[in-house]
């Protein structure tokens, strides 16, 4: 007998995901990753974004339940949840039409939107004092609405990182040797993934790659963008015979962290890949022109426990000290690095994920 109408399960209700894309694809690896896993975990999720370009590489197959829509689009489908990422603000006409829904919400007793700010990532004191603050709008099309402040981040006081559900099935699926030998590496490779700004110690370490020590030969995988420009302009770059890699889907560019001995990634998105992978890493953070950099990425490596070594490789590759200080890599580096990350992996999956705290945290809201 098929059951009563009123005796069926609730669809659950959309969300909305603003995204502004500055540059680099960080915001939009982010979000997509995160609308991506939504809609995994049953959540329908719109990305509201300024420029989708990227996904043509980035996610050209799309994913279940996910519908991607321009910035300015019409406010529509009154959303549960509604995330600015990275501070951007969501049109005025649709905040106006979101603060009308709240008012009329109220008024019935019913569930109300929660407006969220998704911030940066970072390992800084202030994340902690700062997770789930809220900030009334006392003007402007917004007024009376409650903008929630949710931060990432690497500890339990925090909202803790984006990670898949099957995350580590994949992982443990994965033909690491299958994946090094189709891209031409021997077992006695040492495969360097590069995923980087302009690093003002690139030269050093590639003078060190044509040079390395007896028995150890690093083989060097550029991916696409501003590491290959990086790499095409040092004189003396194609003795080393990189591979320069074509774009690569979001699955793909996980596989190469997996597969690779040390991963030189940039950013936001990357760096959590990293973490994640469990191998060697180091970390090109997103340069600003009034240093404060330098202090998120000390913040950063203190929660790492960094050993000397890979904390003198971070200052020299993102120019906190002369570019000559490159400490030298080695295979026992290599082993000491990984060790610091496969414990930090380890204590970071002790942590409820990004999505499994930010759901109770919208229910608890709304």
């Amino acid at each position: 007998m098929p059951a009563h109408p009123s005796s069926a399960a609730p669809q659950p209700l959309h969300w909305d995901i603003f995204c502004r894309v500055i540059d680099n694809y960080g915001d939009i690896g982010v979000c997509w990753r995160l609308v991506a896993e939504l809609g995994a975990r049953g959540v329908p999720v719109r990305l509201r974004i300024d420029d989708a370009s990227a996904l043509a590489w980035m996610a050209p197959q799309g994913a279940p339940g996910v519908q991607v829509l321009p910035y300015d689009a019409a406010y529509a489908e009154h959303p549960a949840v509604v995330i600015e990422a990275f501070g951007c603000e969501a049109p005025a006409p649709y905040l106006a039409a979101l603060s009308q829904h709240h008012a009329h919400c109220h008024n019935q007793h019913q569930p109300r939107p929660v407006l969220v700010n998704l911030e940066y990532l970072s390992a800084e004191d202030y994340v902690e004092r700062c997770h789930r603050l809220p900030s009334l709008i006392m003007s402007g099309e917004g007024r009376g609405l409650t903008r929630w402040f949710f931060y990432p981040g690497f500890t339990a006081r925090t909202g803790g990182l984006l990670r898949e559900a099957d995350l580590l099935q994949r992982q443990a699926q994965f033909n690491r040797p299958a994946w090094r030998q189709a891209h031409g590496l021997g077992d006695g490779d040492c495969a360097i993934s590069l995923f980087c700004y302009e690093p003002p110690a690139l030269p050093q370490l590639l003078t060190q790659l044509a040079h390395p020590v007896a028995g150890w030969q690093p083989r060097l995988l550029v991916t696409p963008g501003r590491a290959t420009q990086a790499v095409q302009a040092q004189a003396g770059a194609q003795a080393l015979q990189p591979r320069y890699l074509p774009p690569r889907t979001q699955a793909e560019f996980d596989a190469m962290l997996w597969a690779c001995d040390l991963n030189l990634v940039r950013g936001e998105d990357s760096l959590v890949r990293a973490l994640w992978a469990g191998q060697p890493f180091v970390w090109h953070i997103y340069p600003q022109d009034d240093q404060a950099h330098h202090a998120k990425l000390d913040a950063f490596l203190d929660w790492l426990q960094a050993p000397a070594s890979l904390r003198a490789f971070h200052h020299a590759w993102n120019g906190m000290r002369d570019a000559a200080s490159l400490p030298t890599l080695t295979p026992d580096l290599l082993r000491e690095w990984r060790h610091c990350a496969q414990q930090a992996r380890a204590n970071l999956l002790q942590q409820a994920d990004l999505i499994a705290q930010l759901q109770p945290f919208a229910a608890e809201k709304s």
